[in-house]
């Protein structure tokens, strides 16, 4: 049986979670500047030691410390002294850094057909008419076998698209020139942001975000500082790899420790503006996501910032710190302790006031599933550094990986964009005010046997989109 793992403590007793219990998902919550930061550390080094791997977004910059052994410190030994605890014995963990926008880790890509048109349709901002539009663009992708990795993939195909929008209107319905612009400049300031270079290949492989070490889980942290300025492209990201471990991997059941536990930094940014479709899917996700072995963690200022489906399955609560200036302020700590068992020895709603910097309010679930009582306690410090590495023990981390080597080189096969640009379909294309339904079958025909040609028996695989998968009807991988 797998120790539990300890991660706070009061004068009184230790507050322990439960590996097998971890699964239920988790909410970490607390106004900035409470110590949020350190708890996220404290439990992504506990599962790790467990072997459990962990992969976690790096808001502040400060995170990689959990590579490098921490130290102890006159402040720190005073804390422990007071709630009896020993110094941790001081150690790093393992480590995987990767970025979007390939600049302080392994690059972490996607295609455009694994993300999807409802995924792309939110990174874009996209209305729900222009919504439509892409996923009518997709599906003459997906029909015709056409390779969606890149962006140029899909201004190519969006472009051939409006060209011969009178004739795909017979089959696939209206196709909007206005909403076919609206996406292409949308794609356009995405690639401005440093967007483009998520999307291509070699796409992130699952398994490379499930390794051990030496009996340790790797903990995979994702820079994020600059992925602030692009919220949609970081809450996307996580959410489309969310569904790819959803699509990957089998099911579960009962287990004693989960297979990797998903750490959701400024949860906030996934569900602010979010259409109701996306929300249900993402509720959806949560729900299901449990039985493959995979627990979830919320990260948030504030539990109210999550909505009250996915809240209701975040059985595993840390409450730091909330401020209460302004009425509404009052009303979400009414809220939030009205969310965890109650204590009678404490109140709840002035205790969250109250709580001092890395003291928080905590509810683990017990052996039966059931919200523990409510207690006070300090987070137990981490074994590992506290803060970030040096540059150079950046780069020394990024070349001693597991997966060095394996993704700094872009490839770029032939796909939509290269059979749309091809001399023999250019000539095959007759001036576009006579074409006829029969014209355009033949074209696409043409680039379907293309596209079989260069894929073989992957393009089954490769085309199929992985968002949320299985739940939007995709075909399995």
């Amino acid at each position: 049986m797998i120790d539990s793992l300890i991660v706070a403590k009061n004068s009184k007793t230790e507050l322990a979670l439960l590996p097998a219990m971890a699964t239920r998902h988790g909410c970490i919550a607390g106004a900035t500047g409470t110590g949020k930061t350190v708890t996220l550390q404290k439990l992504a080094e506990s599962f790790s030691a467990i072997g459990v791997p962990v992969f976690m977004t790096d808001i502040k910059g400060d995170l990689t410390g959990i590579s490098r052994p921490g130290s102890s410190s006159t402040k720190l030994k005073a804390r422990l002294d007071a709630i009896h605890a020993p110094e941790p014995h001081w150690q790093g963990s393992p480590v995987t850094l990767w970025d979007l926008l390939q600049e302080n880790g392994h690059p972490a890509r996607a295609t455009v057909s694994a993300m999807g048109p409802l995924l792309l349709a939110r990174l874009l901002n996209l209305n729900e008419t222009q919504q439509g539009v892409l996923e009518l663009v997709f599906k003459v992708a997906d029909d015709q076998g056409l390779l969606l990795l890149d962006l140029k993939d899909l201004r190519a195909l969006l472009q051939f698209t409006a060209e011969n929008a009178e004739q795909f209107k017979i089959r696939y319905g209206n196709v909007s020139s206005a909403s076919i612009g609206a996406i292409q400049r949308g794609l356009l300031q995405l690639e401005n942001q440093g967007g483009g270079k998520f999307f291509g290949e070699p796409m992130l492989n699952i398994d490379d975000v499930l390794q051990t070490a030496d009996g340790k889980g790797v903990i995979n942290i994702l820079a994020a500082e600059h992925l602030l300025h692009s919220p949609r492209l970081y809450s996307m990201f996580l959410l489309w790899l969310l569904s790819e471990l959803y699509e990957s991997l089998p099911e579960a059941g009962d287990l004693d420790r989960p297979r990797l536990v998903f750490f959701f930094d400024e949860a906030h940014l996934l569900f602010n503006m979010a259409s109701p479709a996306l929300l249900d899917k993402i509720e959806q996700v949560v729900r299901l996501i449990r039985s493959k072995g995979v627990g979830i963690y919320f990260v948030t200022q504030n539990p109210s910032d999550i909505p009250d489906k996915v809240l209701s399955q975040l059985g595993n609560r840390i409450q730091h710190a909330l401020r209460a200036f302004t009425p509404r302020d009052q009303k979400a700590v009414h809220a939030v302790a009205a969310t965890m068992r109650p204590n009678p020895g404490l109140d709840l709603k002035q205790v969250i006031l109250e709580l001092a910097v890395g003291e928080a309010l905590i509810s683990f679930l017990d052996t039966e599933g059931t919200p523990s009582i409510t207690e006070r306690a300090w987070i137990l410090p981490p074994a590992s550094r506290i803060g970030p590495i040096t540059p150079e023990e950046r780069q020394q981390l990024i070349q001693d990986s597991i997966v060095a080597g394996i993704y700094e080189q872009e490839t770029d096969r032939e796909s939509a964009f290269e059979l749309l640009q091809t001399k023999s379909v250019r000539e095959k294309t007759p001036d576009k005010r006579n074409v006829s339904h029969g014209n355009i079958e033949n074209i696409i025909g043409a680039l379907a046997k293309s596209a079989a040609r260069s894929v073989g028996t992957t393009l089954a695989r490769e085309i199929t989109r992985g968002l949320l998968g299985s739940l939007l009807g995709r075909k399995r991988r």
